[in-house]
């Protein structure tokens, strides 16, 4: 073989072993950072499941009044976390026989259904279970509870 083609075989060998080394030591550093990102993660998601449970059962505050936060469901979350009206709302939802409208639910809860004023709340809040994870609606507009 020629000397000068073993020469920049040599050095290229050179080079990739020292870029080996190179990569080595970027890959021990990634994965150190690795470690601590993990750990950070841990804790800040303790702090936030801390911090959910303190604001489910705090009132919060819109303008000025006072409003009380609804959790979203967790797999962890009993029904006991919600308000007493929406509990009751939930209850009367898992009672009946099959996906009710709001309507129902109010004739459940003894609402006045014929004041479509009265009716509207409900409808809010049986919407805010929905969107919270609590309920389910369907496409007719219906609500029953989640599997």
């Amino acid at each position: 073989m020629d000397p000068e083609r073993l020469e920049q075989i040599t050095a290229r060998r050179a080079e990739l072993d020292e870029l080996e080394e190179q990569l080595a030591k970027q890959l021990a550093e990634v994965r150190d950072e690795l470690v601590v990102a993990e750990r950070v993660l841990e804790r800040v998601s303790e702090q936030i499941s801390d911090e959910r449970a303190l604001v489910a059962s705090a009132p919060g505050q819109v303008g000025s009044r006072a409003v009380m936060l609804l959790p979203h469901r967790t797999p962890d979350m009993e029904e006991n976390m919600l308000p007493p009206d929406y509990q009751r709302i939930l209850a009367a939802v898992r009672q009946a026989a099959g996906p009710v409208m709001a309507r129902q639910v109010g004739e459940m809860l003894g609402v006045d259904v014929t004041v479509r004023a009265r009716l509207a709340p409900l409808r809010g809040r049986l919407v805010s279970l929905v969107d919270r994870g609590w309920l389910r609606k369907l496409p007719d507009g219906r609500f029953t509870t989640r599997l």
